[in-house]
């Protein structure tokens, strides 16, 4: 089963048939919302909406453990990550896409694991490869068969928020090696790596970081959503079958 993550700019998903929300007890508490189990263009899914219906948590108090763990409980094996970020590289201006392939963890005070100490078993995943080249793999040939350019690869900052960084901090980043901000990819990630889910990562730029720019990043937000979110779907649209058919 396939699951797709909508973050800012993604909590609907026009022509999505629902055929059952599904509330998830967990282990860990109350996930984001409902699983939302359809079809999209036929292709079965699960879609999921991060920050809750209305798009109301922050990103530093989303239950990341809880809303991992409903979708690896009713069988979900592969995750697309939607991302709203800033855009650090040259080629991630407003409404440009990515597909990263590494990432750096700034965030902090999050439940980033589900080995907590006893009775939980440890586990030190395995990491070198945070976003599934498998998974990544699949978008970045269905980004080509839409003709849609994207940036192949790329480290993802993950922030705290919901506060946007300063321009030192952007410097700072940039300095580290990252290409772009988002405040969600962690503990997503790691927590699905722990759960043995593949885990990869759409990113849609929806501004220039501070600093980078002279623009009104609350403008340029605005301006970009409609139509990265658009490219995005285009996207999926042929990812989709690809993955039932190829499912691990």
């Amino acid at each position: 089963m396939i699951a797709v993550i909508g973050g800012t700019g993604m909590n609907q998903w026009p022509g999505l048939l629902i055929d059952e929300s599904r509330g998830i007890d967990t282990p860990y508490g109350t996930p984001s919302g409902p699983l939302h189990l359809g079809r999209w263009n036929d292709q079965p899914l699960i879609f999921f909406a991060r920050h809750g219906e209305g798009h109301k948590i922050p990103p530093h108090a989303i239950n990341y453990r809880a809303n991992l763990w409903a979708l690896y409980s009713v069988g979900v094996r592969s995750v697309i990550s939607i991302s709203a970020v800033g855009g650090i590289h040259e080629s991630m201006g407003p409404a440009q896409l990515a597909v990263p392939d590494d990432l750096i963890d700034y965030s902090w005070g999050r439940k980033h694991s589900y080995s907590d100490g006893p009775p939980d078993a440890l586990k030190h995943v395995e990491f070198s490869d945070p976003y599934t080249p498998r998974l990544r793999a699949i978008l970045l040939r269905a980004a080509a068969d839409a003709g849609i350019e994207l940036m192949d690869g790329g480290v993802m900052a993950v922030t705290q928020g919901p506060r946007l960084e300063t321009p030192a901090e952007v410097r700072r980043l940039r300095r580290d090696g990252c290409d772009m901000i988002g405040m969600t990819g962690m503990p997503e990630a790691g927590l699905a790596r722990e759960l043995g889910l593949e885990y990869a990562s759409l990113a849609v730029s929806v501004n220039w970081a501070a600093g980078l720019d002279e623009g009104e990043i609350h403008a340029q937000i605005e301006q970009s959503v409609t139509h990265g979110m658009a490219r995005v779907r285009q996207i999926l649209a042929l990812a989709l079958p690809v993955l039932s058919a190829e499912a691990p």
